[in-house]
């Protein structure tokens, strides 16, 4: 099995917006990064993202221009499966939160995967031992998942029945190495740790405004008033996306989440996916939540 020091190469397979970030945060600390995605549009827009990201940085004087350009210099993107896995030691899985996507993706990337290669998913509710048998490496696959990359940098690593143990020493090791906090998930959990206290969060803001006891504004109130945080619950979602969100909500059959699942879904039909996409709840860059006289 391949050590700590072996690993150069990283590939990240699906380039939204967590995906990128993750691939960045590899680039910027010495890793060459290759992303994968399936179409050129959607590569050169993480691109566009990531030279954002690292300009904000640079203005704010966290990084020097050189750091940036390096970063920027170690980034390569592909369409071509073939051309993805060559060489890789570590793969990061970030495809939509949809099992059946993921699990044909994973069977397409099956027969690709070079045998040291260390393959992970960043799921954010399902667990790996759904996946793990369409990888076709299951030992050396593990839930490897993270939160904000630069801000909320928790990496959870969550194996299943049968991962080999040295990898999630490994997975442990490079989360350091990749400026992350790791926290190790003894039992599968859908969740993980973070996520499932977050989504009680979500879930009573979801219940609230769908059997209309306050309004959205109101609740976020509540929250950001009590917590004197910066966001409330629905600008949160904003922040995650209101599609993963669903993805996440939709799982769940009781009828409070199929509400909320309901409410979710009405936003994405309009095309209102919270920040990427500039409208959620809240329309951005510049959401009433910001406003001084919001609380």
């Amino acid at each position: 099995m391949i050590q700590l020091n072996d690993i150069k190469n990283v590939l990240i397979i699906g380039c939204g917006t967590l995906g990128l970030r993750i691939g960045l945060r590899c680039a910027m600390d010495g890793y060459n990064v290759r992303m994968y995605d399936l179409s050129d549009d959607f590569l050169e827009k993480a691109v566009k993202t990531q030279g954002k990201l690292l300009a904000s940085m640079v203005k704010k004087g966290q990084i020097t221009e050189g750091v940036a350009a390096e970063s920027k210099a170690r980034i390569t993107t592909t369409t071509d499966k073939k051309a993805a896995v060559k060489d890789i030691h570590l793969v990061s899985e970030s495809v939509t939160e949809d099992l059946e996507m993921k699990i044909k993706m994973y069977q397409e990337f099956a027969q690709l995967f070079e045998n040291q290669t260390v393959v992970t998913t960043n799921t954010s509710y399902l667990l790996a031992s759904q996946l793990a048998e369409a990888t076709g490496c299951a030992e050396r696959f593990c839930a490897f998942h993270f939160h904000d990359v630069f801000v909320m940098n928790v990496v959870d690593i969550m194996p299943h029945p049968t991962t080999d143990p040295k990898i999630c020493d490994l997975l442990m090791a490079f989360g350091h190495k990749i400026h992350q906090i790791p926290v190790f998930i003894k039992t599968e959990n859908h969740g993980y740790v973070f996520n499932q206290m977050l989504l009680a969060l979500l879930g009573s803001a979801g219940d609230l405004f769908t059997r209309e006891i306050t309004t959205i504004q109101d609740i976020d109130r509540s929250w950001m008033g009590n917590t004197k945080m910066n966001i409330g619950p629905f600008g949160i979602m904003d922040q995650i996306g209101l599609d993963t969100a669903w993805h996440v909500v939709s799982i769940r059959k009781d009828s409070r989440s199929v509400r909320f699942a309901e409410l979710l879904r009405g936003y994405m039909e309009q095309g209102k996916l919270g920040l990427k996409t500039g409208e959620g709840f809240y329309k951005y860059p510049n959401p009433e939540y910001h406003n001084a006289d919001f609380i």
